[in-house]
Order: C-alpha cells, then sequence, then structure tokens
C-alpha cells in the first residue's frame, strides 16, 4: 500500500503527503470478528503488497458521516477494480474490516510509522467479479451497516476495503486493498472550526528578459483541461446560495486567490493579440483561450478575496540571501518601491505610490487586491527576509510549518488548532499563518492517493473531524488554513468538494485568509534557521546579481525618474528570479543568463558614432571637437564624454554631463584647442556620471590645418625680414639715383636702362630682394 510522502531533508518531523492514506497498515492481519461471520473461505496471510495486483479506486461511500450510536445505519462502498497484473484472476470478493477509533490527527498521520494493529470489527465477504483479466476493469458495490462494523462512539474509523481472489496457482489471496475512514464526528461540538483556503494561480514565465514568449505553453494551460483551467474550474464548481440580505447568488466558500500578477500581465497581453512567440513564423494561437479565461478570473475575482504575490513570485529568501533584497522590494505589489511590471506606461498599471503589481491586477481584472500578505516559499523563512517583506509592506506572512521552530504546535496534532502566530522583526512584529501541510497534500494529489478522489475527500473530512473532536480544549476556537502547493493541479470534483466541506458541516466554519487574523494564536517558537542549501542555485544567482548591478549603474544615469523608465528590466529580473524555477534548475540557469545578456546590451546600446572617414579636420586653433552620440535607450540618460589624446597637441576643456534623448542622435560639441599642425589621434570614450562605460570606445584621426603658436611665431619673423631686406635695396637705389652715379643692381628697379636697340625700358632680371 501507499505511504505518506517524506518530509524534506532536514525537516525536524514526519511531512505526511496525500498520498499518504495511512490506514491499510493499520488493517493487514488476521482479523478478530466481532461481525457476522464472512461468508467466503477465511483469507491466507495478506501477501507482499507487489502481489495485489488489483487496483481499487473508490466513487462512492455513503454516508460520509455517521451519526454514533444510531443503530442500523446503511454504508454502502462502490467504485471499480481494475486488474494491473498479466494473470487473470477469478472468483474475486470483497469485505470491510475496521481498526480501533481514532481520537486525533497525530494518531491518524502516526499509524503509517507503528505496527500494524489488529482489525476489531469485519463484514461478510461479498461477490465481485467471476474473472478479471489483465488489464480490465470491473466495478463493485460493497453494502453494509454501522452495525456490522461496531461504530458506536465518536471518533475516525479506519477501514479497510479486502479484495480476495484466486490466481494462476489456484490459490487464494488478498489481489487488492484500499483504505479509508468512517467518520463520527461530535455530536454537540463546543465550537466550529474555522477553515481558510488559500488558492494559487501561480505559473511559471513564458517569456524572455525582452518580453518576448519564447513559446505557446501557456495557451495550452489556459485551454480546457489545462492546469490553469482546472484551477478555476475547481472554484467555479463550489455550490452557492443567497445572502440572507437578498440578492445574487454567492459561493457559500469565500476562497482567497493568491495571483501573480506576471502572470496576468502576460494572459492580457496574449489576449489582447497578435503576439509574437520566439521562433514560431505564425506568432501564437491562444488569444481566445487567455481572454476568456481572463472573462472567467474576472469573475472569480468579483466573488472570492484576491492577494496580489509579488510580481513573478520571486524567490525571496535566496535574493535575499544573496545580497539581493531589492529585486524582492521591487516585485512587492503594496511596497512604493515595487515597480516591476513589464509596460510602466500602461493604463491603471501602476497608482502614484507604485504597487504595480496591484495596479495590473486592478486595470486586468478590476480588483482591489490585498497587498499586505506574502506567501513564503518552501519550508523556511530567513529573519533578513522577513524583515525586508516587512519594510516592504507585509504585514502578514503564510508559512510552511517547517519554517518555525514548533510549526506542528499550529496544527492541532494532539491539542486545539491555532493558524496564527507572530514573529519579531527589526520594527513592528509580523503576524503569521501557518499552513496545513497534510491538508494541503491531500487537496492537490486528490486524483493520485490510492483510491482517488473520493477517497482524499474522507481522509480531508476525517482529518477535520479529529480537530472538532479536540474542540473542548480550545475555549478561544481553533482554526486551520489550507494552502496547496503553487504549481496545484487539481481535480476540480474532490477539491471543490473538499472546500465545500466546511460549510457543509456543524462544526465547521469557512471564513477568508483575512479571516484567520481575528483567530486564536498559538506559540510556535519563532522562525526555524535554514536545514540546508534550498532555493535558487548560486550559478544562476550570480547572473542576476550582474544584471541588477547593470540596472543600478543605468539608473544613476536616467534623466528623470529612474524606477518608472527601468520597470521593464525590474519586470524582467523578477520573472528570471521566480521561486518556479527552484524544481527547473536548467531552465533557471538559461533564464538567468539570458536577463543578464539582456541588461548587458542596454549599455551598448549609448555610443558614439565615428565618422564616416574616420577623419576629423580643424581650421582653427580653437575650433570645437564635434562628436555625434546614439542614444538607443527608450529613455534619456545623463552622460560624460572623455577625450584623450597622445603628448600636448590636443587641450579638451570641461564638458559637463549631457542629456541624451531618447532614441536620438545628439551633436557634442568638446571645447579643444590644438597647439600644432598634423595629423594626430584621439580616444574618446562615452561614460555615465559614475563612470561606467557605455558603448566602445572610438578612435579618431584629427587634422590640423590651422597653425600653432611657435609656427605662427616664425612665419612673422620670416615675414619681417624679408620686409626689411626690400627696404634696404629700396633706400640704396634711392640714394644712388639722387647722386646720379646708379651701381650694381640699378638695372633691376624702375627707370633702369633699356633693352639695347628696343628704344623701351627692359623688365626686371631677378627679384628686388
Amino acid at each position: 500500500m501507499s505511504r505518506p510522502a517524506s518530509a524534506p531533508a532536514g525537516r525536524a518531523r514526519t511531512r505526511r503527503s496525500a498520498a499518504g492514506c495511512v490506514l491499510a497498515a493499520l488493517l493487514a492481519v488476521p482479523l478478530v470478528a466481532l461481525a457476522p461471520a464472512a461468508t467466503a473461505a477465511p483469507e491466507d496471510p495478506a501477501p507482499a503488497a507487489d502481489d495485489r495486483p488489483v487496483a481499487v479506486r473508490l466513487t462512492v461511500l455513503e454516508p460520509r458521516t455517521v451519526a454514533p450510536g444510531t443503530p442500523g445505519v446503511p454504508v454502502t462502498v462502490a467504485g471499480e477494480l481494475t486488474n494491473t497484473g498479466t494473470e487473470t484472476l477469478t472468483d474475486l470478493d470483497v469485505r470491510l474490516q475496521r481498526g480501533e477509533p481514532l481520537t486525533t490527527r497525530a494518531e491518524l498521520q502516526a499509524a503509517a510509522d507503528g505496527p500494524e494493529p489488529a482489525a476489531i470489527a469485519v463484514t461478510p465477504f461479498q461477490d465481485v467479479a467471476d474473472e478479471l483479466r489483465p488489464r480490465d476493469s470491473v466495478p463493485f458495490t460493497l453494502s453494509t451497516t454501522t452495525d456490522a462494523l461496531a461504530i458506536g462512539s465518536e471518533g475516525v474509523y479506519p477501514v479497510l476495503l479486502n479484495l480476495n481472489g484466486i490466481g494462476s496457482d489456484g490459490e487464494r489471496r488478498r489481489v487488492g486493498e484500499l483504505t479509508t475512514q468512517l467518520v463520527a464526528p461530535p455530536v454537540a461540538p463546543v465550537g466550529p472550526t474555522d477553515v481558510a483556503w488559500l488558492w494559487p494561480l501561480v505559473e511559471r514565465t513564458h517569456r524572455d528578459a525582452s518580453g518576448t514568449f519564447v513559446d505557446d505553453e501557456l495557451a495550452g494551460e489556459v485551454a480546457v483541461g489545462g492546469r490553469l483551467d482546472r484551477v478555476l474550474a475547481t472554484l467555479e464548481r463550489l455550490p452557492q446560495s443567497v445572502p440572507a440580505e437578498g440578492g445574487d447568488p454567492v459561493p457559500t466558500v469565500p476562497v482567497t486567490l493568491a495571483v501573480d500578477p506576471a502572470l496576468v500581465e502576460e494572459l492580457a497581453l496574449m489576449a489582447a493579440g497578435p503576439y509574437a512567440v520566439a521562433g514560431d513564423a505564425d506568432g501564437g494561437e491562444g488569444t481566445d483561450e487567455a481572454a476568456a479565461f481572463l472573462d472567467r478570473l474576472r469573475a472569480l475575482a468579483a466573488d472570492h478575496p484576491v492577494v496580489a504575490l509579488p510580481y513573478g513570485d520571486v524567490d525571496a529568501d535566496a535574493l535575499t540571501a544573496t545580497g539581493l533584497p531589492q529585486v524582492v522590494t521591487r516585485s512587492l505589489p503594496g511596497s512604493p518601491g515595487g515597480t516591476a511590471q513589464d509596460d510602466p506606461a500602461a493604463p491603471g498599471a501602476a497608482d502614484a505610490a507604485g504597487a504595480s503589481g496591484a495596479g495590473i491586477l486592478r486595470e486586468v481584472l478590476g480588483v482591489e487586491a490585498r497587498t499586505d500578505l506574502a506567501w513564503a516559499v518552501g519550508d523556511s523563512l530567513r529573519p533578513g527576509t522577513l524583515d525586508v517583506l516587512a519594510d516592504g509592506g507585509i504585514r502578514q506572512v503564510v508559512l510552511d510549518p517547517g519554517a518555525l521552530l514548533d510549526g506542528e504546535a499550529a496544527l492541532g496534532a494532539t491539542g486545539p488548532a491555532a493558524a496564527r502566530t507572530t514573529l519579531p522583526t527589526a520594527g513592528e512584529p509580523v503576524q503569521a499563518l501557518v499552513a496545513d501541510d497534510v491538508l494541503g497534500d491531500v487537496a492537490a494529489t486528490a486524483e493520485q492517493i490510492p483510491g482517488g478522489g473520493r477517497a482524499a475527500e474522507q481522509r480531508h473530512l476525517a482529518e477535520l473531524a479529529l480537530l472538532a473532536l479536540q474542540a473542548g480544549s480550545a475555549p478561544a476556537g481553533q482554526s486551520v488554513l489550507v494552502a496547496p502547493p503553487r504549481q496545484v493541479d487539481a481535480d476540480p470534483v474532490p477539491v471543490s468538494t473538499m472546500m465545500a466541506t466546511s460549510a457543509g458541516q456543524p462544526w465547521l466554519r469557512p471564513v477568508t485568509v483575512a479571516g484567520l487574523g481575528e483567530g486564536p494564536v498559538t506559540d510556535t517558537g519563532g522562525l526555524a534557521p535554514p536545514s540546508g542549501p534550498d532555493g535558487l542555485e548560486p550559478a544562476g544567482l550570480a547572473d542576476v546579481a550582474a544584471a541588477v548591478a547593470v540596472r543600478e549603474d543605468l539608473a544613476g544615469a536616467v534623466s528623470g525618474d529612474a524606477a518608472a523608465v527601468l520597470a521593464p528590466w525590474d519586470a524582467a529580473i523578477a520573472r528570471s528570479s521566480s521561486a518556479a524555477w527552484r524544481d527547473d534548475p536548467v531552465a533557471f540557469a538559461a533564464a538567468a543568463a539570458d536577463v543578464r545578456a539582456t541588461t548587458a546590451r542596454l549599455l551598448e546600446r549609448v555610443t558614439l558614432l565615428a565618422p564616416a572617414e574616420g577623419t576629423y579636420s580643424l581650421a582653427a586653433r580653437d575650433a570645437p571637437l564635434v562628436l555625434t552620440v546614439l542614444n538607443d535607450l527608450p529613455f534619456a540618460l545623463r552622460v560624460q564624454l572623455q577625450v584623450q589624446t597622445r603628448g600636448n597637441a590636443l587641450s579638451v576643456g570641461d564638458v559637463s554631463d549631457q542629456v541624451l534623448e531618447p532614441q536620438q542622435r545628439t551633436i557634442l560639441q568638446v571645447p579643444s584647442e590644438v597647439s600644432q599642425s598634423g595629423r594626430f589621434s584621439v580616444t574618446a570614450t562615452l561614460t555615465t556620471p559614475d563612470g561606467v562605460p557605455l558603448g566602445e570606445p572610438v578612435r579618431l584621426q584629427l587634422q590640423s590645418t590651422a597653425y600653432g603658436s611657435i609656427s605662427v611665431v616664425v612665419t612673422i619673423g620670416a615675414a619681417a625680414l624679408l620686409g626689411l631686406l626690400f627696404l634696404r635695396r629700396l633706400v640704396r637705389y634711392l640714394l644712388r639715383r639722387r647722386r646720379g652715379t646708379p651701381g650694381e643692381g640699378d638695372d633691376d628697379l624702375p627707370g633702369g636702362p633699356e633693352r639695347e636697340g628696343a628704344g623701351v625700358p627692359l623688365p626686371p632680371t631677378r627679384s628686388p630682394v
């Protein structure tokens, strides 16, 4: 038979999962029959479980509860038998056997770990089928009474459905079994036990860091028969009634929806259609499915309380332990620093105080979600994480009992159950609600446990009935929180029946999660230290940290509201840090590497543009150096320009911070002065005001046609010397003419001798100087 799922390593207790209907071990021994004798031959001693090839599926167990002391109440058990073995079985018959009544949850949950007790009562065998071939199935029905089972007092009675048959060897033996419970609740309960449900609507992201869908699998999840479709169908099956004050019918059980805003955001993008999918030229095909799903979700959100989880359902504990508390803060739905969302410009996406997660749910679902509750991932929560959550506006956290030193005290294993406790923080204390992991696992695995959904329903009822039997020792009342695992894949029929149980029994009372905050309190001893490494992989977290570092570098350079313009990248970082990646380290590594590469490329989208020919010409000594900068980012950025050259040929003046408008080219004029003409190279680098490089450095060739100071002095000196020489010769010429004695060189001066035989003056034969 099946045992309960074991606890995570390091836990101080043994967790019992839904798969652990604990009762088979109670009954698989020779019987002490107090009921009428069986009509079939006594069975042989129970063989090993591997020799029981018939799977039993329970479909009917009536009544769900029996009134103790009421004689002759009919009991009907029906279902289906399937031969999973390889041999044909013949002459099958079945009976019920019950064990000692249980009066505490501890007894029920510990039965699987204890010895097999003797059976107290048995019913006669009843014929089922003459033959059952391999892989065939047959229905069965067993009818008996509470008298035959000797149900005489309050409690939970374990019963074993014992199937006998004859194998190919001709021997009669037990070939199948199923354990379940008959519930005899208190006739006059002291007070009802409050039962609240926290129902997760969470899915791992299907987008990359740029916001593009990497697959179209979400369309299948929300289509008919998909996991998320079943999540909603469970709530849609809840019974409704008209309130006492009149009006439209409302569900009899208020179930609190825990919704990831990132999931709703993805569905809204799909519903708006069309949407691109990487590697698919035709795009996504889930527009109609997403729109229909959102319509159903809006209807449910109008009837049930809604809690906004952190955007992306980030792994808060892993991020805080890695030194990235700011990622947690930016994902919180009720924090002024809660900025993570894919499209901050969407109408209503964020209110004036930030809180973008709440804004997404308000815009898409039309509800005001609760934002002060956080649901811790796994079975631990570090004190530092609790402080970060409290600073971000969280006033209540939902915890697994393993996260507390004495979390079992809240579950009512042997005494009263009280889901509420209090935890100290660096500031005000935070209220904690302890989720009942046994009941949560029963709901999550209803169809996987032996016997199927109907057996799970009865186990759920038995756990709550045992709490009701303990109510006399709880004058302040009792409370229970049922919170299935985040990725719950529920069968709507049994789980909706479990939810409705609290409204259908007088010893139970349905309440909201918020209502538990007013219920009884228990001392759980505070937070337990983490039992070991648990959470996202360190290598992936290193990539996330690198992406956060780039984001912080850009935040210091943004001209305007950095939180608003960087919200899409905050969202990308949050999605890559989702707790959903805990169970898929390979996918987490890919998502973390993608967000690191995507954010790193942001720094490359702001860059200097080199001239087409690679050379600048400076025509004047103090001509400015003109450079072109491209800002391909969708927001304005403040930058600084640094210019370096070899030697002292060029000096550059101070350049203040320059603001680059989004997705534009900007011309920057850099004050400069050249000290010599010629060709020389300079290197220009663009950085943020904090010195973080943007783009690649650009090496430029400068051609200066302007004279430097030395060249100017030499040129002026040469011109002056030439002028003096000319003046000297002119003076000598004039003096000689005045004396009438032309001297050497007179022929070169105006008015000199004429050309022989020509009668006209001869031109000068050389320069006067």
